[in-house]
């Protein structure tokens, strides 16, 4: 992998990664026609550069969130990390890996799926205050439960638990609501070299969104025809 853009040459992908402040960075595959999955899942518009800037984000994160649907979609099981990247979350003084957050406000959740059961961190659910008693209580023997009225209060009290770097892994659904609650600091886009040329949703939906959101490029970097734009997103 290199580095286009600001400087030309071999990147440091840790270095290349690295959050200096807390913050709220999303992580999205896109065809090159602007498409976020292919034949429904996004692993068709992946590969294996794709694959490692995925492993170096979460290494990177304090909790990486998701939301139900795409856990679903996406076949989420435990999160797991290669030994080296344990090996400098603890010369980092970062527990061996981050906890997995689901979004879920219904709670249609399975307790016996792999990324509650097979966790190595016991997996958070952020939910609403309506959540149903039944399935809290079948989740709270798998997780812990965290209640919000929205996903700034969510952003809260993960804050309150030291989790204040947060990975977003998707859906376009869930970048939409933290769009609207201007809740983004960074977004990690993946291009991948691929038209796609199917109806498939792209990486924000955000129906009577209040207009185009700014972004800063920090970086491009190019590996196989994959490109790998670092953004912030504009406040203004």
């Amino acid at each position: 992998m290199r580095e286009l853009l600001p400087r030309a040459g071999e990147v440091d992908l840790f270095a290349a990664y690295a959050q200096a402040d807390p913050g709220l960075r999303v992580n999205f595959v896109s065809s090159a026609d602007g498409a976020a999955a292919l034949d429904g899942r996004s692993d068709g518009l992946s590969g294996p550069a794709d694959k490692l800037v995925f492993r170096v984000l979460r290494a990177l994160a304090d909790v990486i969130v998701v939301g139900a649907g795409t856990a679903r979609i996406e076949g989420y099981g435990a999160v797991r990390l290669p030994a080296e990247h344990r090996d400098w979350r603890g010369a980092h003084g970062m527990p061996p890996a981050p906890p997995l957050a689901v979004v879920s406000r219904s709670l249609a959740l399975d307790p016996a799926s792999p990324m509650f059961t097979e966790a190595d961190v016991r997996p958070l659910v952020l939910t609403g205050p309506d959540a149903p008693t039944p399935a809290r209580q079948a989740l709270a023997e798998v997780a812990d439960l965290i209640t919000g009225g929205s996903a700034a209060e969510w952003r809260a009290l993960l804050a309150e638990r030291g989790l204040t770097r947060i990975l977003c892994e998707g859906g376009p659904r869930l970048f939409g609501s933290l769009l609207a609650e201007d809740l983004v600091d960074e977004l990690c886009l993946t291009l991948s070299p691929v038209l796609a040329r199917q109806e498939a949703p792209g990486i924000a939906e955000q129906p009577g969104g209040d207009g185009p959101v700014r972004l800063g490029l920090v970086h491009v970097l190019e590996d196989d025809g994959y490109l790998f734009l670092r953004y912030t997103v504009g406040r203004d």
